[in-house]
């Protein structure tokens, strides 16, 4: 329990002198534990000191029958004036015992003088330092806000008076009269030399008087940031404690249940098949699905699985040396990319620096460091999602609008498969900021994004693969910050279309949710319910991505999900992780068993499964081959590519301080090109003209024929101006 603040010594009403234009003004002091303090009313007390004169070394003296001056070596001085003789002499006596007891206890250690003082009336205990909470801030805010106020009084009184002593200087300069003439205008000379004398030590007064709350307010700011990091580590501690039981306790449950398996029964045999129809039975409580899965791992003679061979040849993957020279259909010889990206530097993240730069700005205008990002714009993070693009190339060649949708829900899945390890942000682009990636030759495909608004920020991107499918999207976002989390709600709508049928598919993100935002390591989970709907015929189906639930028996990550057709009847049972692959099995039949419609399936078949992840990822930030390609640097590409951004560029080659100093200065120059075109707008409405809005360079606002929503549709020019080398339209934003 911490103890009140000791009783004042003496307090009262006395007279301050302030300035020559106010004179003496009355005040309310404070005598305590050697220090006296004065404030304009006693309701200020609460929460506004005006000053404080530490006794110790000070000097005392009195001038008349009312006055006293109190000074400690010159860096402050109180004049003040009591309301009678008998009065002087009470606050005089207190003030030579005070200093006295002081002194003792300066020299005795017993009270570090000026250090515990608090910066407004509180109970003040190192040991309960951790109490403190906002309303200590706000109060030392109110102090330094009035500090600053005086300071500001300060500077126009030396404005003012500089400008008389300098008006009345030149008038002495030009002077050719009398000797009486001369004397009035040295004596006024005299006047205002001394008012700015005094308004310069009223400045030098009010300065020390600033720095001296500061450095009280940092010393304390300094305990209670150091109570709250022990905090953390405790708390850290108790988490990591929990998490080791947590994971002894699965340990002894698996272990009591392997010891309760049957004899010759083998876990590792029947696991895959297990799991998938126990994942599938829980779809739905209104009906059965019994699998078969008989036939859906049959062995062949190398004692790899059919269904392996069969994805291999769908995928048409062969096996190369690292030497052979692999061609492409053009004779020419196949690009060598890059596999990795140059590794993280080790940078200590220092938060207060980042906080106290943040004090007094909009939130919008606050710098976020590149140390929470990773080396790509959220323009190439889109991109990523087709690194699984074969998926589709295989969609193509089906000819069942039900299967083939099976496969679309498999892409829009493996979309999320790098999320789980990569949660550093990418950088926001700049408006105006664009992205292309032309994979024809080797992945099949090329797509090209353009940040087409800012405010909203609005992603669109519009890709098209060489067997006939084409993409497009536009991603806007909103986000929910909950102290503990954070959650981003996907707002855009994406489009697939394979042009050899017409099936268009459409579909909507789910919802990321970003957790341990204050203390511990971040983790994200992707959850939420998708709908993809084929346009053409009316199938649907429905993912539901299971969220993490501490108390939940739901395996972490899952994705279950069906196929129905325009009918309403199943054909489609979906199943997997969103971070590892996705299996499908076909409704074969149906029937009714005690009121409940009972589905008999065939075998799973594997539509995705995400490719390993090189052992040594966290060195390079998580990066897949695909995500270590998309910054490499091309040539002929357009000025505002994002390759070219030379924040993210300095940020990839290890350069993060000056990654920071370019950030910083990309932002500005975006902030001035945004007030440019509002103080533009607002001349052309003064002047009665229409002022042209923004307008995308590759993309046009139009009404979608499909959705009936406005979308931004791809002007397909991007390409051909490439081909010409034709940039006029572009911006300079780097």
């Amino acid at each position: 329990m911490s103890e009140k603040q000791a009783d004042p010594d003496m307090k009262g009403w006395l007279y301050k002198w302030t300035n020559y234009l106010k004179g003496y003004q009355k005040r309310w002091f404070v005598l305590t534990n050697g220090l006296l303090s004065y404030y304009r009313s006693q309701a200020e007390m609460l929460h506004t000191c005006r000053g404080t004169i530490s006794l110790h070394g000070a000097v005392i003296h009195t001038e008349d029958s009312c006055n006293f001056v109190i000074s400690n070596g010159g860096t402050q001085t109180f004049h003040l004036k009591a309301s009678s003789e008998v009065e002087r002499q009470k606050w005089v006596t207190a003030l030579e015992l005070a200093k006295a007891k002081a002194i003792r206890q300066m020299e005795s250690g017993e009270l570090p003088l000026g250090e515990e003082w608090p910066l407004y009336i509180q109970d003040e205990d190192e040991e309960d330092v951790g109490d403190a909470g906002a309303d200590d801030v706000a109060n030392t805010l109110k102090v330094l806000t009035a500090k600053l106020e005086d300071l500001r009084t300060c500077h126009d009184l030396i404005i003012k008076h500089g400008a008389a002593l300098q008006k009345s200087l030149s008038e002495l300069e030009v002077l050719d009269g009398s000797t009486q003439d001369l004397t009035a205008k040295t004596k006024t000379v005299n006047e205002r030399a001394t008012l700015f004398r005094i308004s310069s030590n009223a400045m030098i007064n009010a300065c020390n008087d600033y720095v001296d709350v500061s450095s009280t307010a940092g010393r304390k700011w300094h305990r209670l940031l150091q109570h709250e990091r022990d905090q953390r580590l405790r708390l850290e501690d108790m988490v990591e404690q929990l998490a080791r039981q947590h994971s002894h306790l699965e340990q002894e449950a698996k272990e009591q249940m392997s010891q309760a398996m049957p004899p010759g029964h083998s876990h590792s045999d029947d696991e895959e098949e297990t799991e998938f129809e126990d994942a599938v039975e829980e779809l739905a409580e209104n009906f059965i699905v019994h699998v078969n899965t008989a036939q859906a791992h049959k062995r062949s003679s190398s004692n790899v699985s059919q269904l392996s061979e069969e994805m291999a040849s769908l995928n048409g993957s062969q096996a190369t040396t690292p030497t052979e020279e692999v061609k492409q259909p053009n004779g020419r010889p196949k690009r060598q990319r890059r596999t990795r990206v140059p590794e993280k530097p080790n940078y200590p993240i220092n938060l207060w620096s980042i906080m106290k730069n943040c004090i007094g700005k909009e939130l919008s205008k606050i710098p976020m460091p590149v140390n929470f990002s990773e080396p790509l714009s959220f323009l190439q993070r889109l991109t990523e999602d087709f690194e699984y693009s074969d998926i589709l190339d295989r969609a193509t060649q089906i000819e069942d609008s039900c299967e083939q949708l099976s496969l679309v829900a498999a892409f829009t899945v493996s979309s999320y498969a790098t999320t789980a390890v990569r949660t550093a942000k990418p950088f926001n682009p700049l408006l105006g900021e664009t992205y292309e990636c032309d994979r024809t030759e080797d992945l099949g495909w090329r797509a090209i994004n353009e940040q087409v608004s800012h405010h909203p920020p609005i992603v669109a991107q519009y890709v098209e693969g060489n067997t006939g499918w084409s993409s497009w999207q536009e991603f806007a976002m909103s986000s929910k910050f909950r102290g503990k989390y954070l959650q981003i709600i996907p707002l855009g709508i994406a489009h697939l279309e394979f042009g050899n049928t017409g099936n268009h598919y459409t579909w909507r993100k789910v919802s990321t949710t970003v957790h341990n935002m204050i203390v511990g390591k971040l983790w994200l989970d992707n959850h939420g319910e998708m709908e993809i709907v084929n346009h053409q015929t009316g199938d649907k189906c429905c993912l539901k991505f299971i969220p993490y639930s501490y108390f939940s028996r739901e395996t972490p990550k899952k994705v279950t999900g069906y196929v129905v057709d325009s009918e309403g009847t199943l054909k489609w049972f979906i199943t997997g992780m969103w971070d590892e692959k996705i299996e499908a099995c076909r409704v074969i039949s149906q029937s009714l068993r005690g009121g409940k419609p009972v589905y008999e399936t065939g075998p799973p078949k594997v539509l995705w499964k995400r490719n390993p992840v090189t052992p040594d990822a966290d060195k390079y930030y998580n990066f897949t081959e695909l995500a270590c390609q998309l910054n490499e640097m091309e040539e002929l590409i357009c000025p505002t590519d994002s390759r070219n951004r030379p924040d993210q560029r300095l940020m990839e080659e290890g350069s993060w301080d000056e990654a920071n100093a370019e950030k910083l200065r990309l932002e500005e120059k975006q902030r001035a090109t945004r007030r440019r075109r509002e103080a533009e707008a607002e001349q052309a409405a003064a002047e009665g003209r229409e002022y042209p809005a923004y307008s995308p360079m590759w993309f046009r606002k139009e009404t979608d024929d499909v959705t009936g929503g406005l979308i931004f549709r791809y002007t397909h020019e991007y390409w051909e101006c490439k081909e010409r080398q034709d940039w006029s339209r572009c911006p300079d934003i780097f």
